[in-house]
């Protein structure tokens, strides 16, 4: 069954970024241990011959992160962090004025310099968990933000997840944490469901089959499915080999109200949310 997708438009530093029919985010890891080892990216060339595919193939907004949230990822300090990334949104911003970019951070002093290298989106996988400081610093900075759900850290996230009612249990993490956003000054929030982030793959596939329940809370959905263990492990492959399937996934989302999809590779995501639009039309 199709879920109607709500009209929502965000403000970007004086432009609007329309979502009425869903958008791509093509992901643009700058680091050298991504669970995707394709989307690894090594050199300032590299990065921008990847971010110039993607915006061809139709991306809508690129996610640019200097630290991997992998299961069991050691944690980079922020200064490390910013090391990787700010250099990078520097070059993309540089080069391709026009995109949207999103930072992939849960540090508030990587939002702050990634906004004044010309981020226009908070990418938080922590909630808010990880840096205290990081829902004021989205208020100050007046950038849309990103609120994942994640069970745990991403060095222990996958040790055992336990829910009594996944879906339940994440509509009250947003509930709690929407206020404290509101209270803080943050109106411009998305919602991620946080697959794999602390879960198992029962509690993923449940997520998928009822992410419109989510859409009650009144606020855009990501969806970031890419690739990731529990798809891999569905199809008994590796990353490498779950395009397939990630695509499949990524129509399921669209179905059930998925405004944004965070993808590895934007082609087939762009076909997709073409399909879905065609459906929507028909």
């Amino acid at each position: 069954m199709t879920e109607e997708t709500t009209f929502f438009e965000l403000s970007l530093k004086g432009r609007q970024l329309s979502l009425k029919h869903p958008l791509v985010m093509g992901i643009l890891n700058i680091t050298p241990d991504s669970f995707h080892t394709d989307s690894r990216i090594g050199s300032t060339g590299d990065l921008l011959r990847r971010a110039e595919g993607m915006i061809r193939e139709g991306a809508d907004i690129l996610d640019i992160g200097g630290q991997s949230s992998r299961p069991g990822a050691l944690r980079l300090s922020a200064e490390d962090e910013c090391r990787r990334a700010i250099p990078a949104i520097t070059a993309v911003r540089r080069e391709f004025p026009e995109v949207v970019i999103s930072v992939d951070t849960f540090y508030a002093e990587v939002a702050r310099q990634a906004s004044h290298a010309g981020a226009d989106i908070i990418n938080d996988i922590s909630g808010g968990n990880i840096d205290s400081e990081m829902f004021s610093t989205a208020a100050k900075l007046d950038m849309p933000y990103v609120l994942t759900h994640i069970q745990g850290e991403p060095q222990t996230m996958q040790n055992k997840p336990v829910y009594i009612d996944v879906v339940g249990e994440v509509v009250n993490y947003f509930t709690e944490k929407i206020k404290h956003l509101k209270d803080v000054g943050v109106t411009q929030i998305i919602l991620d469901p946080g697959f794999g982030f602390g879960k198992r793959n029962e509690h993923n596939l449940r997520l998928l089959k009822e992410m419109h329940l989510f859409c009650s809370l009144g606020y855009p959905l990501l969806a970031g499915l890419s690739r990731k263990k529990t798809l891999q492990t569905i199809i008994s492959a590796d990353a490498e080999n779950a395009l397939n399937i990630t695509t499949s996934a990524n129509t399921i989302a669209l179905m059930h109200g998925a405004s944004i999809l965070r993808v590895h590779d934007v082609k087939e995501a762009k076909e997709a949310v073409l399909l879905f639009n065609a459906l929507q039309q028909a």
